[in-house]
């Protein structure tokens, strides 16, 4: 193995996986490289709230990637740049699937010995490692994967999902052997991970944001009456049978409302809650 970038005490290595490829997440301890009064301001909040910047390294050690175009932040060492297209009828395949899913059309292949780093965010990540494994995913999430790990479309089986699941037509299919990256919405240990054995799961919202591919999805009536529904203010629930594995971001309802709403109009809804307890 070639000699590797050298790092500071400013990165922390958070989490790891290893396959073929080394792939890690990074965190930027503090951020200090402010040089006017509005940026210093800015990064003061964004130390003190505890935001850490995230960056994607991968070490590839004579081995193959797949990055999602524009995700490349800078990369070291002999590396290879490939796009596929795959002639007319691979070309025809790829426009479709970016039409349905918003997915870009070609994710350029990264073949050598060297590391790669990618776009630093505020945002997110997680590694998962497939063993001929599908799992579906929403859109926009998928970052890089192992080179034997093939991205695609999974249309909705049904009109329910289809027209009522805020999923749209298609979502996001990875499926393979090999690890993947995936920006999330909230923190890993955030996200509930719900395992289901020949079961059925109900969630009122739409906050399942991965499932594995022998998961079943639709969407029905909370009641077994359309005025059932329409009496108890639930309506429709995402539906998921079958057995294998849920991702679900309770939180991030929370976020959104903050966001929206400001930190005084949550405070003032906490107190009214404790007051009526």
């Amino acid at each position: 193995m070639r000699s590797s970038l050298k790092f500071t005490n400013k990165l922390t290595m958070i989490s790891e996986m290893e396959n073929d490829s080394k792939f890690q997440i990074l965190e930027y301890n503090t951020l200090n490289g402010a040089t006017d009064v509005e940026t210093a301001f800015g990064l003061n909040v964004i130390n003190e709230s505890g935001i850490k910047l995230k960056q994607i390294r991968i070490i590839l050690d004579d081995s193959a990637v797949k990055l999602e175009p524009g995700a490349l932040s800078y990369m070291k060492g002999d590396i290879e740049i490939k796009s596929k297209i795959g002639g007319v009828v691979g070309l025809g395949k790829k426009l479709l699937v970016s039409k349905l899913t918003g997915e870009t059309i070609f994710k350029s292949n990264y073949k050598g010995t060297g590391e790669i780093f990618l776009e630093p965010s505020f945002g997110h990540f997680a590694l998962l490692e497939l063993e001929d494994d599908e799992i579906i995913v929403d859109d926009g999430l998928f970052c890089a994967c192992e080179e034997d790990v093939q991205v695609g479309a999974a249309m909705q089986k049904n009109i329910s999902s289809t027209f009522l699941g805020n999923e749209g037509v298609c979502q996001t299919k990875i499926h393979g052997s090999g690890i993947v990256v995936i920006e999330i919405p909230v923190p890993e240990n955030e996200i509930f991970k719900c395992t289901l054995i020949d079961d059925t799961l109900k969630v009122d919202g739409n906050f399942a944001i991965l499932r594995t591919g022998n998961i079943n999805f639709s969407v029905e009536k909370s009641t077994k009456s359309i005025m059932g529904s329409l009496t108890s203010g639930e309506g429709f629930v995402n539906v998921y049978r079958g057995t294998g594995e849920v991702w679900l971001i309770p939180t991030k309802s929370v976020y959104e409302d903050i966001k929206s709403k400001g930190l005084k109009v949550m405070s003032e809804l906490s107190e009214e809650r404790n007051t009526e307890v």
